[in-house]
């Protein structure tokens, strides 16, 4: 039994040891160029949209199904935000709801296909992701709309208010450096309020050295990330949008009905039917939400970029489901969590940053990228072969 819970742990846990295994290793062959504090900010920045993309696909996979479209829906929705500042000379409001408002519609042109029509979610998302790029090259005519106003670039190239400090060589963000002491003091206490709840009712609990290890590696991480952050510019917009949706979607998936149910459809769709759960229903709102946070991603990376371009999203897809399943996801569906893509989306984002640094062209990226993505299914997939 001791074995089996120290394995149980050591699997949930490992990526974010990988995460940091990987960090490492291109800290080492970058000589520390991946270390500074403007490269962290530049990884928060560079992958807030893939983070957001990851959490939205996450839904699709546990239900056993991917979304190929979302690339494509975020050139569109940026692309709509762009054309309605730039050509309208309209609010940037009135932008992002516009924006978020196709997001929806694609989300819901998807889910009614898929949910009540019962056409497969990889024909249904292959051909948004072929009407989106082509909707887009239409609206934009092939070219680039820009610079968009300040503002809006504020969105995913801002920073929070700061209150700075001279330290050592440089400055201090002490906002930052608060965030990083409530956030420590928020883990360790959920974590010894869930060992509390354990033994209330006589469940097993993980061996202590298991909980040291795991509460050292996230407190590493934490202050390791708030601050470089600090020694830069602050916390960045971005990550506050991401905060609070990891923050809205783990709840949702965790202590909600319809989080259950998302779990339960993944597991076995037979069995949530006669249990009496509305699995079209809850196709058509895993999809419908996955358009909504592309919309979300495409507004994040077009204020980022300053522009809307006709080849923004080229790609994200891809991204997004392998943080999925990086993160621990199970290819048939019904297991993974919010977390564990957060981190696939950063060990993603890890694996472009350092490999960029060091110089690899585009095609060795992707071949990496493809030998990650393989070998974390094939690691899951064994591990279910074992386990039958």
């Amino acid at each position: 039994m001791n074995n089996k819970r120290v394995n149980l742990s050591m699997k949930q846990y490992g990526m974010f040891i990988a995460l940091i295994v990987i960090y490492l290793i291109f800290a080492a062959l970058t000589d520390g160029k991946n270390l500074t504090p403007m490269n962290i900010n530049n990884l928060v920045m560079q992958n807030g949209y893939v983070v957001i993309l990851a959490i939205g696909m996450l839904l699709c996979v546990l239900t056993g199904n991917v979304d190929l479209g979302v690339g494509s829906v975020v050139a569109l929705c940026g692309a709509t935000a762009g054309i309605i500042m730039m050509d309208y000379k309209m609010n940037m409001w009135v932008a992002i709801l516009s924006a978020l408002a196709i997001g929806l519609l694609v989300g819901m042109f998807a889910g009614f296909f898929i949910a009540y029509l019962s056409i497969p979610p990889f024909v249904v998302t292959l051909a948004t992701m072929l009407m989106g790029r082509g909707l887009t090259y239409t609206l934009l005519q092939a070219q680039t709309k820009g610079p968009l106003p300040t503002n809006y670039n504020f969105i995913g190239a801002g920073f929070l208010p700061t209150y700075k400090i001279f330290f050592g060589d440089g400055i201090l963000d002490l906002v930052s450096i608060a965030v990083a002491i409530i956030a420590s003091v928020a883990l360790v206490w959920t974590e010894f309020n869930g060992i509390k709840t354990k033994k209330k009712y006589n469940f097993v609990l993980a061996p202590t050295w298991q909980t040291v290890l795991k509460l050292g590696i996230e407190l590493f991480i934490i202050w390791f990330f708030f601050y470089k952050l600090a020694r830069y510019n602050g916390l960045p917009f971005v990550l506050l949008i991401m905060v609070v949706l990891i923050g809205i979607y783990a709840f949702v998936t965790t202590k909600t009905v319809a989080g259950r149910q998302i779990y339960a459809l993944g597991g076995n769709r037979k069995a949530a039917n006669l249990s009496g759960i509305d699995t079209n229903k809850v196709f058509f709102w895993v999809y419908t939400n996955m358009g909504v946070l592309a919309a979300i991603a495409g507004i994040v990376l077009s204020a980022r970029n300053g522009s809307s371009t006709p080849k923004a999203g080229d790609g994200f897809e891809m991204d997004a489901i392998a943080s999925c399943y990086i993160g621990g996801a199970a290819v048939a569906g019904g297991s993974g969590t919010i977390l564990g893509a957060v981190v696939g989306a950063f060990v993603m984002g890890v694996l472009n940053n350092g490999m960029s640094l060091f110089g690899w062209s585009t095609d060795i990226q992707k071949i990496v990228k493809g030998a990650v993505l393989l070998g974390a299914v094939t690691v899951d997939v064994l591990s279910k072969r074992k386990k039958n």
